[in-house]
C-alpha cells in the first residue's frame, strides 16, 4: 500500500512542468508584483490614482493582473473596495492594449456560509461603522506616508508573513490563515499560467500588499520566471503623475476624505485635499464643487454651521445640483450606500439635503433635521429610505448638542 502510495505521488510530482527539472527557456516573462493597501490612493499623497496610473503608461506592461477571481470579473463583477482595480486600472486598459488578467480565488459560498457563517461579498443591511464588512476608513495617521513602492520595503511585508507562519492558538479559529496560505498560493498558480503566455514580456501585479511575500517565494523558482521589484521598472516624476491624474481621480479623493467615515477619523491631508478641491472646482463650481467646497470648511473650520446649513440649501435648491457624483464607488445600485459612504449612492441635490440634515443636528434643531430627512426618504425607493433610517444616527455629533429653535 505504501509503495502504491509513493509511486503515485511520484507520478504527480512528475507531472506538474514546474516542480520537474527543466532548462532555463533563454526567454523569461518579467513579473513585477506591486503591492497594495487597497484603496489607500484615495488617502495617501505618495500613492495617489494619478501615480498609478503614470507608471502604467511608464512600464507598459503586457499583462496586468488583478485580484479578482476569473469567474466575477467576467462578469464586471469587483470587489467593493479594490479602487485601484475600477478606478484606476481599469480605466487605464480602455485606451491601452494590456491584458487584463483575474488572478485571484475565493471560496465557493456553500464553503463560506460554512466556514464564517456569511456570505463575504455581501454586505449587510446596515453596516457597521467599521471593522469586518462595515465602512472602509483609515483611522491610523501611518497611511498618509504610505508610499507607491512601500511594499518593495521587507519591514512592510514582515508582519504579514509572520502571521501566515503562526498558527492560531486555538485550531478552531484557525481558518482565516489557512484560508489565506491556499488562496495565495492559487494566486501564484494563476499569476504562473498568465506567465507561460508572455515570455520576453513584461507583467504588473497589482494585489494586497499582504499576498506579495508568499506569491514571490511560490514563483520564485520557476526557470520561465522574472521577478523584479516595482521600483526597478521606474518612478513617474511629479509632471507625469499630475498628467494621469483625472477629473473622477479627483472626485474620487474628495468624496472619501470629506463625505465618507474617513472624515470622522480626522486622519486627512489636508493640504493635498485643497490642492485637489482646487483643481476639481476651476474656474466655474459646479454644484458638486459646491457641495465639496462647503464640506471642506465645514470639517477645516473655515465655514460656520449656519453659512454652511445656507450654502447647503442653495445647492439643494438648484436644479442643476439633480445629476450624479462624478465618482461614487458603488457596486449596488439597489442600496442607499457605498464602501466607504453611508448616503454614497445619492445624487448632489439629494446629498445637499443629507449634509443639510447633518449641519442642522449639530445645530441642535433635531426637529428640522428629521423633517429634511423625512421630505427626502419620501423619494427613496423602501429600501433606500429604510437605509436612510439606520444610517441618520452617523449624522448625529456624538456628544450633547444644545437645543435651539
Amino acid at each position: 500500500m505504501l509503495r502504491r502510495a509513493l509511486s503515485w505521488l511520484a507520478l504527480l510530482l512528475a507531472s506538474l512542468p514546474h516542480l520537474a527539472p527543466a532548462q532555463v527557456p533563454q526567454d523569461r516573462a518579467r513579473i513585477a508584483i506591486l503591492g497594495v493597501d487597497h484603496a489607500a490612493q484615495l488617502v495617501a499623497e505618495k500613492d495617489q490614482p494619478g501615480m498609478l496610473a503614470a507608471w502604467l503608461d511608464l512600464v507598459r506592461p503586457a499583462a496586468v493582473c488583478i485580484e479578482r477571481p476569473p469567474e466575477q470579473a467576467s462578469r464586471q463583477d469587483y470587489y467593493e473596495f479594490t479602487y485601484e482595480v475600477q478606478g484606476i486600472i481599469l480605466p487605464w486598459a480602455a485606451s491601452n492594449p494590456a491584458e487584463i488578467c483575474p488572478i485571484d480565488w475565493m471560496p465557493p459560498l456553500d464553503d463560506q456560509l460554512l466556514g464564517f457563517g456569511v456570505d463575504l461579498d455581501a454586505p449587510p443591511e446596515i453596516r457597521k461603522p467599521q471593522g469586518f464588512q462595515g465602512f472602509l476608513a483609515f483611522p491610523d495617521r501611518k497611511i498618509l506616508d504610505w508610499n507607491f513602492f512601500a511594499a518593495d520595503d521587507p519591514a512592510t511585508l514582515a508582519p504579514p508573513l509572520k502571521w501566515a507562519a503562526d498558527p492560531a492558538p486555538r485550531a478552531d479559529r484557525d481558518l482565516p490563515r489557512r484560508l489565506y496560505l491556499y488562496r495565495t498560493f492559487m494566486q501564484a498558480q494563476r499569476i504562473r499560467a498568465i506567465a507561460h503566455k508572455h515570455k520576453g514580456e513584461t507583467m504588473v501585479v497589482v494585489v494586497g500588499y499582504f499576498h506579495k511575500g508568499d506569491i514571490e517565494a511560490i514563483l520564485e523558482n520557476d526557470p520561465a520566471i522574472e521577478l523584479v521589484p516595482a521600483a526597478r521598472l521606474g518612478s513617474p516624476d511629479a509632471a507625469a503623475v499630475q498628467a494621469a491624474t483625472t477629473a473622477e481621480h479627483r472626485a474620487a479623493i474628495l468624496s472619501f476624505n470629506l463625505l465618507g467615515m474617513q472624515a470622522a477619523t480626522g486622519v486627512v491631508n489636508w493640504g493635498w485635499i485643497d490642492r485637489i478641491l482646487a483643481e476639481f472646482t476651476g474656474a466655474d463650481a459646479s454644484p458638486e464643487a459646491q457641495l465639496f467646497r462647503t464640506r471642506y470648511g465645514v470639517l477645516t473650520g473655515r465655514m460656520g454651521l449656519a453659512d454652511a446649513a445656507r450654502a447647503y440649501q442653495a445647492i439643494a435648491d438648484d436644479a442643476r445640483s439633480a445629476k450624479p457624483f462624478s465618482w461614487n464607488g458603488v457596486k449596488d445600485r439597489a442600496r442607499i450606500d457605498s464602501f466607504f459612504d453611508p448616503f454614497g449612492n445619492l445624487d448632489v441635490h439629494e446629498r445637499a439635503r443629507v449634509e443639510l440634515a447633518r449641519t442642522l443636528f449639530a445645530q441642535g434643531k433635531d426637529a428640522r433635521a428629521q423633517r429634511t430627512l423625512d421630505t427626502l426618504a419620501a423619494t427613496l425607493s423602501p429600501r433606500k429610505a429604510l437605509q436612510l433610517q439606520g444610517y441618520t444616527p452617523l449624522l448625529k455629533p456624538a456628544g450633547p448638542v444644545a437645543k435651539t429653535p
